[in-house]
């Protein structure tokens, strides 16, 4: 098991057992050695449609209940719903999830009762279970389960969503949720009708799909377009498995980047800070009003940013919001909306931008692809290499990193670098425009790639290029 950038990860054959009764223990034991919980203090425990996650969240159950904890069961919720209801009752809580990652693969998100764990925590939380498993007793893996407390989660979040916007704001928009297996889809159904858009269930699935907001397939798109002129839809709005990652696709059917989703978020909020991370589109910082800060990738990182920002300087505590380049928004301090308070959610949330960008579109009675190009972002686009070993991914940044004579015969088939960022992975500005950016994923056998450029046409060329390196590279290695 590792964590990656965003809680644990693995095959669900190697979390479905001990290792979950490990993690489990583990986590309580810090909670209950750091002060963050005392014996008898509850915990909340949700989980995704997987196949596996069922019988990992009674494991965990089951371990958190023997460790002296009182486990509240929040059901199949998104994670950005049990974490503000942890937030709310003062609860930690843990997420079983694999994301968008595939099928076959699941993990565990952590949350203090404060918010989503630190890197610093995770530290412990390993160290905890390395010495969990060096006591070399066999875990208890007897499964239970523990008190429903899923209607009071998806209460308050709701609740917390129907406030944002003005009564009947999405009037006249025609919108399909696409619904496939992600724990949002019913809520967003709840939400779009509360608001008084159409809406039209597409995809529904009792088969767990992994989609990949960041990195959407084409196979997905040939769905979302079809589905569009089908029903002669505005939009199409859909989640990640866990429902923190959102996806939206314009009339078209051609899904919105989600930084730009988690820009108009930003705005839509009137933040004056945004923390995102170095994968997100160069030209966040060409938008006037708002301060950008960069971090690496992973929502830890981004919290990190955002406290810093707000204990900077005090003007900016007004008004600090984070995104990813997967369009899943935290915020970091309150903000006041619609004439209601939305309290700090320091969580990946796709509900929030989901809202302000079909709002936005209601409100300057545009199409989204028209709301999109006003913002004049150059094209960014990203996919990744999967059942990509470890050790060749080390071993390409290492080549990578070698020096700038070795960077730049590597990229001889695709351009001449001209600037070079190691914040995570390495991004490189090419000579003649451009950005390519090569970056192991952090909690996957994927090495990912990101490009930038002024016409989609460059940056498809610019990424199929960037992905054949990579290909290259692990066929010379294998």
């Amino acid at each position: 098991m590792k964590f990656g950038t965003s809680g644990l990860r693995g095959l669900s054959t190697d979390l479905d057992g001990p290792a979950a009764a490990v993690y489990a223990t583990a986590f309580a034991r810090y909670l209950l050695a750091s002060g963050q919980a005392k014996a008898g203090d509850p915990i909340l425990i949700a989980r995704d449609f997987r196949a596996s996650s069922p019988s990992i969240s009674a494991i965990c159950t089951g371990a958190l209940s023997r460790a002296g904890l009182t486990v509240l069961d929040c059901g199949t919720v998104p994670t950005p719903a049990l974490a503000l209801y942890g937030r709310t009752i003062g609860a930690a809580g843990l997420m079983v999830t694999g994301s968008h990652i595939p099928a076959d693969r699941n993990g565990i998100k952590f949350y203090r009762p404060d918010g989503e764990i630190a890197k610093t925590d995770e530290q412990a939380i390993a160290a905890a279970a390395a010495d969990i498993m060096a006591e070399a007793l066999q875990p208890e893996t007897t499964p239970l389960r523990g008190q429903d407390h899923s209607r009071q989660a998806e209460t308050l979040f709701l609740d917390r969503n129907k406030a944002i916007l003005p009564a009947g704001a999405l009037s006249g928009l025609r919108v399909g949720v696409y619904q496939h297996s992600t724990v949002a889809r019913d809520m967003l159904a709840e939400l779009l009708s509360h608001y008084r858009a159409d809406i039209v269930a597409l995809g529904r699935s009792e088969t767990f799909i992994p989609v990949d907001t960041e990195a959407v397939s084409a196979e997905t798109v040939a769905l979302l377009k079809a589905w569009t002129q089908q029903y002669r839809l505005d939009a199409i709005i859909s989640a990640d498995g866990d429902g923190d990652r959102p996806l939206v696709s314009d009339e078209t059917g051609l899904p919105l980047r989600g930084d730009l989703l988690g820009l108009i978020a930003a705005q839509f909020t009137g933040a004056k800070v945004a923390v995102t991370p170095v994968t997100s589109n160069s030209g966040l910082e060409r938008q006037p009003g708002l301060s950008i800060l960069r971090t690496r990738v992973g929502s830890p990182f981004v919290i990190e940013g955002m406290t810093e920002a707000v204990g900077a300087n005090g003007d900016r505590a007004s008004g600090v919001v984070g995104f990813e380049a997967n369009g899943g928004t935290l915020t970091a301090t309150d903000f006041t909306i619609n004439g209601t308070v939305l309290a700090a959610l320091p969580t990946r949330d796709s509900f929030l931008p989901m809202l302000a960008v079909l709002f936005r579109a209601a409100e300057a009675g545009k199409p989204l692809s028209a709301l999109a190009a006003d913002y004049r972002l150059p094209v960014a686009l990203s996919d990744r290499v999967e059942n990509f070993p470890l050790e060749t991914s080390a071993a390409l940044m290492a080549r990578l990193r070698t020096g700038m004579d070795e960077l730049a015969a590597f990229l001889a088939p695709i351009g001449t670098p001209r600037h070079v960022s190691d914040i995570d992975g390495l991004r490189v500005t090419l000579a003649g425009g451009g950005i390519i950016h090569f970056r192991p994923s952090g909690n996957a056998p994927e090495m990912r790639c990101y490009v930038e450029a002024e016409t989609q046409a460059e940056a498809d060329a610019l990424l199929q290029r960037g992905l054949e390196r990579i290909r290259t590279f692990e066929r010379e290695h294998s």
